[in-house]
């Protein structure tokens, strides 16, 4: 049986030297061959290794500097089928579990997505299942597109929500909606406490909230947290 074919796509070299060659040595152990074709580390490099490879599968991390995986797949979707493999799909990868990520980059063509934390065999068998036409999610992320098929989840009102917010008021909103302390979001985010707090009025004023409490139910209700 032939390789299956893994464009690996991440910001960092480190995580991808790791992921590949776990991939590649238990997909020999396993019997399952992974051969990974080509890396990149953003997204003027992913779209050239993808259109380039036309790989069986696009690993692709949803945040990188330049747009993440969904200006990925808006440029792949721009330049038309041609670009890709008949047979391309793509299994989003990321630490975020947050639902709005989830939903994003499965609206925009992603068949899957799984989190870092997954085993490297938990990960083969994604590929293989993905690559086969399944989609694969954990239940937690599961049950966030089932939400929003059934429209527990309104995502376009969640889309204008958050389309006011700057990445960096995300990254704080989503933190102070867990409960953390200002000097924690700080710390977590390397930041200054006057910057953080800079950010939360930004957020407050931005989605017409008045207290933190509010913004902690607000993220809870729309599945952010």
């Amino acid at each position: 049986m032939s390789a299956l074919r893994v464009v690996l796509v991440d910001d960092h070299a480190m995580f991808r030297t790791g992921v590949r060659t776990e991939l590649e040595k238990l997909g020999h152990e396993r019997g399952d061959a992974v051969e990974v074709v080509a890396e990149a580390e953003d997204v003027d490099s992913a779209v050239a290794a993808i259109t380039e490879h036309r790989p069986d599968v696009v690993l692709l991390d949803v945040h990188m500097p330049g747009g993440g995986g969904l200006e990925v797949l808006r440029r792949l979707r721009k330049l038309g089928p041609s670009s890709l493999g008949k047979e391309t799909t793509f299994l989003a990868l990321s630490v975020s579990d947050a639902a709005e990520d989830v939903i994003g980059i499965i609206r925009a063509g992603a068949r899957g997505y799984v989190t870092k934390n997954i085993s490297g065999s938990e990960l083969i068998a994604a590929l293989g299942r993905v690559a086969g036409g399944d989609a694969v999610f954990s239940p937690r992320l599961a049950g966030f597109v089932l939400d929003a098929f059934a429209g527990t989840i309104e995502i376009a009102q969640v889309d204008e929500d958050l389309d006011r917010l700057t990445e960096r008021e995300r990254e704080v909103m989503r933190l102070i909606a867990r409960g953390y302390a200002y000097k924690e979001v700080a710390k977590e985010l390397f930041i200054s406490i006057k910057t953080v707090e800079t950010h939360v009025s930004s957020v407050l004023r931005k989605l017409q909230l008045s207290s933190r409490h509010e913004l902690t139910r607000w993220a809870n209700d729309r599945r952010l947290i």
